[in-house]
């Protein structure tokens, strides 16, 4: 990428203003439009994700067949970022992912009342267009024989989509091949102006990943019709700015690049500052100029830019602000939803996927042969690797909760929702991002804020008396931790709860301060201290070998509570067998690593998730007996002031997230030195 001229710049700028009034300003049968989703294949020809561009065969029983059509595609079918080439005899389907159009949820959440659907080809052959209903049934709208270098429009109807359904089109080449030039999805653009964008970046020693988004975003130049700048905001001491690609990138930003160094507050420390920077707006020659919305990004993705420009469309045309969250691809596994659509469960108060829609693989199948994708699907919240937040929302409501890491995202748009602004993961924008299941944050220092933050969310908005079952299931959790002899996080748990109790006012103070603390307990527990070399521990031992190679099946539900107690009891009362005192009695893997199965070991190496290493978990009755007493004490003292608490973290609730409350709290954690 090499160094901007001014003649460069001028030229990016005229494109930049062409680009704006195509997208602004395209009549058709006498509507302006706007284009607001743009057919795109991936950059790089990258095969691992093609998936999500071009469909595969309808297949709603299984995985996909290896040798059909529209399975086979070569990297050299794809021309460009929006172009591909259609072979001899073939039929490609665009009832993908990312460019099918999501018609309900435009139906549902915006002013638009219709779409069209514009495509450029080359060459003879037939074009098609479908639309699904909530149930995936596919139903042909228009068919269309197509020769030489053309344009075709359809003006398609959002009438019929109150539930569920998207659009797309096939294209069937003739026997000399045809090539799709683009193609885009618009809609009455009315009297809705283009908002303007921050992207904001929280970032702790990821510069590589940084500088890599720094460049993607660079290299888009359709961004520029939106972009006002990207805010990384660098918490760590590997710095962004210290990368060796970092003054090239930086360069090729145009001055649209911006780096914040603070204090390492976790995510809701740096996502505050990116919320904040916004409302303070930025100085032009022009005055203070503030963008309509800050696009939250996470430091270790893989950014698709066109979902910037599909979330910011959306966004514009919503009947009410709306916060606009992106879908999480699997970065290892490109073709791999993490989730559809998440919710908050009320009455457990715990977050996850809707039933059926995580985990899925558009590998196996592609979006056509899944029905339940095809129903418009409701969220409760988005995470924050991707999401769009209205500048109008962040004046109402203010900005995160100071808790570092887990339930900000969460419990911002529960209180968002609360004040009339709903959340919708919009299908067509997503970023890839590593997965949490090859992360071990139930059992490391993140088991603290786990606990803490999702006691403080429900005290904070849970409907329910007592927080519904959200007790319950915080001392079933503590107990699993101590009878699988994960020590270091059942006291975690602890600690957090005895946080909760000492009330709203110190989470500012203790935002930087925390998380070292929790951290540097580690050394005092086996369970917590890692082991990179297998052959620095011990080798396995155990006098009587379990008669079955299967580990214990998990109790009923049935079974639950006389299990636990007896349970309990024997690893209260019953003596540490000899042996284990010095060698493990089996090897866990971390995938095997049940709370049921580590519950009948003495000691034990268990995996760590990365398979970087593993730890000795190794039983204290000592320990058991003294975090069960103090985990009945510490949830029976929450249960007797679940009310008065409640009462004080929604009344502390507007200070402790508001811009002021945050000023103070970044002036006083600056960069460490």
């Amino acid at each position: 990428m090499s160094e901007q001229t001014p003649q460069d710049t001028a030229a990016r700028s005229g494109e930049t203003q062409e680009y704006l009034a195509k997208i602004t300003n395209e009549p058709t049968n006498g509507k302006d439009l706007r284009e607001v989703a743009r057919v795109v294949f991936p950059a790089n020809k990258d095969l691992d994700s093609l998936p999500l561009y071009i469909d595969g065969p309808i297949n709603v029983e299984g995985p996909s067949s290896a040798g059909s059509d529209t399975a086979s595609q070569h990297p050299d079918d794809i021309i460009s970022r929006r172009s591909a080439r259609i072979r001899p005899g073939k039929r490609v389907s665009f009832g993908s992912y990312f460019n099918a159009f999501p018609a309900s949820y435009w139906r549902r959440w915006t002013v638009a009342d219709s779409v069209v659907l514009r495509v450029k080809t080359t060459g003879a052959g037939s074009l098609i267009v479908y639309r699904s209903n909530a149930r995936g049934v596919a139903q042909r709208v228009e068919d269309r024989r197509v020769e030489g270098t053309d344009t075709h429009e359809f003006e398609l109807t959002l009438a019929p989509f109150g539930d569920g359904g998207w659009y797309w089109f096939d294209l069937i080449s003739d026997d000399e091949g045809m090539i799709l030039d683009e193609a885009s999805w618009l809609v009455p653009s009315g009297d809705r102006h283009v908002g303007r964008v921050t992207l904001g970046v929280t970032t702790f020693n990821r510069p590589d990943y940084c500088v890599n988004t720094i460049k993607t975003i660079a290299a888009a130049q359709e961004l520029d019709a939106v972009l006002d700048e990207l805010i990384i905001v660098d918490q760590g001491n590997k710095l962004v700015s210290d990368e060796v690609d970092f003054a090239e990138a930086e360069s090729a930003m145009n001055g649209k690049l911006r780096v914040i160094r603070q204090g390492n507050m976790g995510g809701s420390g740096g996502f505050a500052r990116n919320m904040y920077e916004v409302l303070q707006g930025r100085e032009t020659p022009q005055g203070v100029e503030k963008s309509d919305y800050v696009i939250i990004l996470d430091d270790d993705i893989l950014l698709e830019t066109e979902g910037v420009l599909r979330a910011a469309a959306f966004a514009d045309m919503c009947h009410t602000p709306s916060i606009i969250g992106g879908h999480m691809f699997d970065m290892y596994n490109k073709p791999l939803l993490n989730a559809y659509a998440e919710v908050v469960n009320p009455y457990r108060f715990l977050w996850g996927p809707i039933d059926g829609l995580g985990g899925v693989d558009f590998a196996e199948r592609g979006l056509r042969s899944r029905p339940r994708l095809h129903r418009r699907w409701d969220a409760d919240y988005n995470g924050w690797w991707m999401c769009l937040i209205p500048r109008v929302v962040m004046e109402d409501i203010g900005l995160s909760l100071p808790v570092f890491i887990k339930w900000d995202d969460s419990e911002y748009s529960l209180r968002a929702k609360e004040a009339g602004y709903p959340t919708i993961s919009l299908p067509g924008a997503a970023v890839w991002h590593v997965s949490w299941a090859d992360k071990d944050d139930a059992v490391d220092w993140q088991a603290y804020f786990h606990e803490r933050n999702r006691l403080i969310a429900a005290l904070l908005h849970s409907p329910y008396s007592k927080g519904g079952r959200m007790l319950r299931e915080s001392i079933t959790t503590d107990t699993k931790h101590v009878v699988s002899m994960q020590y270091y996080p059942a006291k975690s748990v602890l600690l957090a709860i005895q946080d909760v109790l000492a009330g709203p006012d110190g989470l500012h103070e203790m935002l930087p301060t925390r998380m070292p603390e929790i951290r540097a307990m580690k050394d005092d527990y086996s369970d917590a201290r890692v082991v990179k070399d297998p052959a620095d521990l011990p080798p396995v031992r155990r006098k009587k070998p379990p008669k079955t190679m299967e580990a214990p099946k998990a109790p009923t539900k049935p079974q639950l509570i006389p299990w636990a107690v007896r349970t309990v009891l024997k690893q209260t009362l019953r003596p540490v067998r000899d042996m284990a005192k010095e060698n493990p009695e089996a090897n866990v893997a971390h995938m095997d690593g049940h709370w049921s199965y580590l519950a009948t070991l003495d000691s034990a190496i268990v995996s760590n998730a990365d398979g970087t290493g593993a730890s000795w978990y190794r039983r204290d009755p000592a320990q058991v007996r003294e975090l069960m007493t103090e985990s009945i004490k510490l949830h029976a003292e929450l249960f007797a002031q679940w009310e008065s608490l409640s009462k004080q973290y929604r009344a502390a609730l507007p200070d402790i997230t508001s811009p002021e409350a945050w000023a103070r709290t970044f002036a006083e954690n600056g960069p460490k030195k």
